[in-house]
């Protein structure tokens, strides 16, 4: 559940004009400016371009869906007030009325099938939403507010699937591209906030949108810095420019606890940060390399032996006290304890240096061998001082690892077009159950089946592609966690990835303000009020 650690009141930031005075008092939520200080960069605008957490948080403020989900990642209606199930494979969604899009146009279920056309052909896609579309063979228009959706076999998570894809509207984007939302002139929402200006790497501006169907938001103006640096992030808090920030440096945390201007609150995250071996070659790649620096004739991570190695080199109880300090706890799979899928019988790989340099030796890596580990320097919490962390305990094995950080901007690039050898990478599953991460990050990368559209590993494991394919068609609750659990299973015995924490999620806030914490870690204007 959600902490929070309230302090006394900070000192109230000036009021700009005598005249506004009579209006902030009547509406005083009405008339404010909230200004929140990102940990990494939005990319862009665009609502299917890119899964990747911040863009779908900031998305989030602009496009809504069908079905949205909670801070606790429980759904609950949106552009669709109503489904239900017709037939096994058959869904009926009655969409909400009176919706316009930020035009004054009205939202129809025409809109809808023109998203759901667009999703899996959005073009230089890094990684995108198709997975979650992938149960569906044809929509059915029964009216301007009814909808049917047809699937190839039972599919019980088609309310959770939605949940994840943005709604755009036709007559805005129809033949547009993503530059297009990143200049606002596709950026046509139904949201509780208008785009009014995107600027890539500092800031987005928003404003409220008044015919919102779900009531004004207090904020007449949003403010959304990129603020990658930590220390600028809580310095920025604590100097009055952000009102809220995400993603607190655990360095910060004691000292914010204690601060009497600030609230901090947090909640055990959906995010697991893991070790992503390349599966794409064979062979002869230059960043894994014997100790003379010649590339080795055969991929050392198609060999289970290698990464339970690897992985035995870790000691993830180090990375939880002395680089994640407390904010991250211990892992093997990929969802916080309690959460639907999560397989309590799974506990990490122990801590074992001298168990993992016999089975090095085993594989026929008695002296190891050389890697390079990529990471991003300012997207998760202390991503590249965990890249480093471990870099230094597999070379301890002999497998010496030289750590490549860069910006997130520059990282992406080059993992979609799969370049690394080794990587760390990181997975919310933002519907809260066990089938996202194996949809979308496990299973074989497939266009047609439109399953693994983020496995930049390019693992592919028949037995985990029939465990997903199952797992989403079983309807029974109590059977289909029991193929979650014998996924995780086995995923923890063959460890394609190599996990290693699940996140605590943080945030801070000025003091006068209640924030609402997510599960899912997204930060969003609509989780903000003004304290009462």
């Amino acid at each position: 559940m959600p902490r929070t650690t309230p302090r006394a009141r900070r000192p109230a930031h000036a009021i700009a004009g005598l005249v506004a005075v009579a209006s902030l008092l009547a509406a005083p939520a009405l008339a404010q400016t909230l200004t929140i200080g990102s940990g990494a960069p939005v990319t862009t605008i665009d609502p299917h371009f890119h899964n990747v957490g911040p863009n779908n948080a900031l998305t989030m403020h602009i496009f809504d869906r069908l079905v949205e989900r909670d801070a606790r990642a429980r759904p609950h209606p949106s552009l669709a007030e109503s489904w239900r199930v017709v037939s096994d494979t058959v869904w009926e969604f009655k969409l909400r009325r009176g919706v316009t899009w930020h035009d004054g146009k009205p939202f129809t279920a025409d809109d809808v099938v023109f998203t759901f056309s667009r999703v899996p052909n959005v073009a230089n896609s890094p990684g995108g939403f198709q997975g979650f579309l992938r149960a569906i063979e044809r929509v059915e228009v029964v009216d301007p507010h009814t909808i049917r959706l047809h699937t190839r076999a039972p599919h019980p998570l088609m309310p959770l699937d939605l949940a994840s894809v943005s709604i755009i509207a036709r007559h805005a984007a129809e033949g547009m591209g993503t530059e297009d939302f990143n200049t606002g002139r596709a950026a046509v929402g139904t949201g509780p906030y208008r785009l009014v200006a995107y600027r890539s790497g500092d800031r987005i501006e928003m404003a409220r949108n008044d015919a919102y169907f779900g009531g004004a938001e207090p904020w007449a103006r949003v403010n959304y810095r990129i603020v990658n640096n930590d220390g600028a992030r809580t310095a920025a808090l604590l100097a009055g420019d952000l009102d809220l920030i995400e993603q607190v440096p655990t360095s910060d945390l004691a000292r914010l606890r204690r601060d009497p201007r600030i609230t901090v609150t947090e909640i055990p995250s959906l995010r697991t940060v893991y070790m992503a071996p390349d599966y794409s070659r064979d062979g002869n790649t230059p960043l894994v390399t014997d100790n003379a620096g010649q590339p080795l004739p055969v991929n050392p991570f198609k060999d289970a032996r290698v990464r339970r190695a690897l992985s035995m080199a870790i000691n993830r109880d180090a990375l939880v006290e002395r680089v994640m300090e407390g904010a991250a706890t211990a892992t093997a799979q990929w969802l916080p304890e309690g959460a639907f899928g999560y397989n309590p019988r799974v506990r990490p790989r122990a801590y074992d240096p001298d168990g993992a340099k016999r089975l090095l030796a085993e594989a026929g890596y008695p002296d190891g061998f050389r890697i390079t580990l990529n990471t991003p320097n300012d997207r998760w919490p202390n991503d590249s001082r965990l890249a480093q962390a471990v870099a230094q305990m597999w070379t301890r094995i002999g497998v010496r690892t030289q750590v490549d950080a860069a910006p997130w901007t520059a990282f992406v690039p080059r993992r979609a077009r799969i370049e690394y050898a080794m990587q760390i990478g990181a997975w919310g599953s933002s519907t809260g159950e066990a089938s996202n991460f194996l949809v979308n990050t496990v299973a074989t990368n497939n266009r047609q089946r439109l399953t693994g559209a983020n496995n930049n590993a390019r693992f592919s494991g028949p037995a985990f592609d029939d465990l997903a394919a199952r797992g989403s068609a079983t309807l029974d609750d109590e059977r289909r966690e029991a193929i979650w659990h014998e996924a995780t299973a086995l995923y923890a015995e063959q460890e394609p990835l190599i996990q290693l924490v699940q996140y605590v999620n943080t945030w801070a806030v000025r003091r006068g303000l209640t924030h609402d914490p997510r599960m899912d870690e997204r930060t969003i204007a609509m989780g903000v009020r003004p304290a009462r």
